[in-house]
């Protein structure tokens, strides 16, 4: 009675099922069946192909019709069908592998009647090989005779007709396989982001630097002023935390003896989401002994002069509507000097710490204890980042808001440290390493007292940390740069959510 109880069951939701899906749909369904009542193989596991739709456009193309029909050249090309015209007993239609398209066309003397019948069960979004012989058409479009086709996946769904049309954005990303089928331009933004991270490990490479990986689940989450994502593990019965950086576990294999390296890692941190904000992200942190926070900014430009060049064939790049040049050197300006420039603070008004206080207390939405060193933080990302357009390394920020940096030898209030802004985005975070076991523990414990204030961005305790640089870290210098936002200045995108895969969103209830 249970095996019938569920069979009427699955029927009855079949039923409600069918009852959701579009005329479409309907029929996309009904072409199934009848693909498996032909014998066809709905999920098939292997294509012995001879070229990808772009290889076959790529060598080919530019071969004349004579030198085509000369060469008899057989191909098996797989593709995702965009588009069908039947005429009668032949049939022109355009497959895509997501770069390029490729025209393919049938006819039922070459194929025989019940092929060429069987094709009508394709739809377009299907994905199909052709197999047979190149040629040009009269008006000159590289084609495959088609000799057979294959059936490889059957789209149930219609492919969107008017995607660039569609006005709800976020759609694009909760179907983000949509997004990349439909937009080539969409393809070529995470083609470029491949190569942008080939070229920065190929550019450290060559510098004598090491690739590592540390822990992403931290039992103390440390390396920068940011709220972390907390999990539990329950074999060992402790909280965890989701890294907010790598910083402080690359250090460590400073003090162990690798004098340069670097990571491109997934950091998570748990703030507010935005254009330039996405809980997730990736991140690239190196370290370098022997150097100095100067050193790294001549690195750091001669790192990002030279992706551009990479992968734009040129010193500058479009971003909204400004021109951005990337040929060095780039601009430097002090903090403070930036803050004067741009907020229209006077210079006498930093020595009323109370009144900056409250000046950047009003700047920002969510009312939150702030410390002088924050306030004049707030001030700068409030007022002065959305500026800075073209590169410019801002040198020389409050200590406060540096816990891990070495202090200014000029003044004791400021740290070795720049942050680079470009776009009106912070890219980049760069300093002295602080290296004295005492001051850092003494760093930590004012970020202790500054966490029971209320500040849930200050810095954790770490005692290992503390006693890695009781055994000596060499004069050392690092730096974490924004993979996402940087991309987001070479591909012209001012979303950071148009530069990553699958973005986190919203539920959509």
């Amino acid at each position: 009675m249970t095996g019938k109880k569920d069979l009427l069951e699955k029927k009855k939701q079949s039923a409600l099922d069918k009852q959701k899906m579009s005329d479409q749909e309907l029929a996309r369904k009904d072409k199934v069946e009848k693909l498996a009542s032909e014998g066809i193989d709905l999920f098939p596991t292997k294509l012995e192909k001879t070229h990808s739709v772009s290889e076959v456009v790529s060598n080919f193309a530019s071969l004349s019709k004579k030198a085509l029909e000369e060469k008899e050249i057989k191909v098996v090309v797989p593709g995702r069908i965009l588009s069908v015209r039947r005429m009668g007993r032949a049939t022109f239609f355009h497959i895509s592998d997501g770069r390029e398209k490729l025209q393919a066309y049938l006819r039922e003397d070459i194929v025989g009647k019940k092929n060429y019948k069987l094709f009508s069960l394709m739809d377009i979004g299907d994905v199909i090989a052709v197999h047979g012989v190149l040629f040009k058409t009269k008006t000159g479009e590289l084609s495959v005779k088609s000799e057979v086709f294959s059936f490889l996946a059957k789209s149930l769904h219609p492919l969107p007709e008017k995607w660039h049309g569609l006005q709800d954005v976020e759609l694009r990303f909760r179907k983000r396989y949509l997004d990349l089928m439909m937009n080539p331009e969409v393809r070529e933004i995470f083609r470029q982001r491949s190569s942008m991270i080939s070229e920065i490990r190929k550019f450290f490479d060559q510098r004598g630097f090491i690739e590592v990986e540390t822990p992403m689940m931290h039992a103390i989450p440390g390396g920068a002023l940011a709220r972390p994502f907390k999990t539990y593990h329950n074999a060992l019965g402790i909280d965890l935390y989701l890294r907010i950086a790598p910083e402080l576990y690359l250090k460590k294999l400073v003090v162990g003896g690798f004098e340069k390296v670097y990571e491109i890692n997934r950091s998570f941190r748990n703030e507010g989401i935005s254009s330039e904000h996405n809980p997730e992200f990736t991140m690239l942190e190196f370290y370098q002994a022997y150097i100095d926070y100067h050193d790294l900014v001549e690195l750091t430009e001669e790192l990002i002069n030279s992706l551009c060049r990479s992968l734009l064939g040129k010193e500058e790049a479009t971003f909204g509507d400004e021109t951005i040049s990337f040929k060095r050197p780039w601009k430097r300006i002090k903090f403070r000097e930036a803050l004067v420039q741009y907020s229209g603070l006077a210079p006498s008004r930093f020595d009323d710490r109370n009144s900056i206080v409250e000046f950047a207390f009003n700047l920002i939405a969510e009312k939150q204890p702030l410390t002088y060193g924050k306030a004049l933080d707030v001030i700068f990302d409030k007022c002065v980042k959305q500026n800075l357009i073209q590169p410019t390394f801002i040198v020389n920020p409050p200590k406060e808001v540096s816990p891990l940096a070495k202090s200014s030898r000029e003044n004791p209030d400021e740290a070795e440290r720049f942050e680079l802004v470009i776009g009106g985005m912070e890219i980049a975070n760069g300093f002295n390493e602080l290296t004295d076991p005492e001051e850092q523990n003494q760093r930590f414990e004012q970020q202790a007292a500054e966490r029971k204030k209320g500040i849930e961005e200050a810095h954790w305790i770490d005692e290992d940390y503390v006693n890695a640089l009781e055994y000596g870290l060499p004069p050392t210098a690092g730096e974490g740069i924004g993979i996402d936002r940087l991309l987001m200045i070479f591909a012209n995108r001012k979303s950071i959510r148009e530069v990553i895969l699958f973005p986190l969103l919203r539920p959509k209830q």
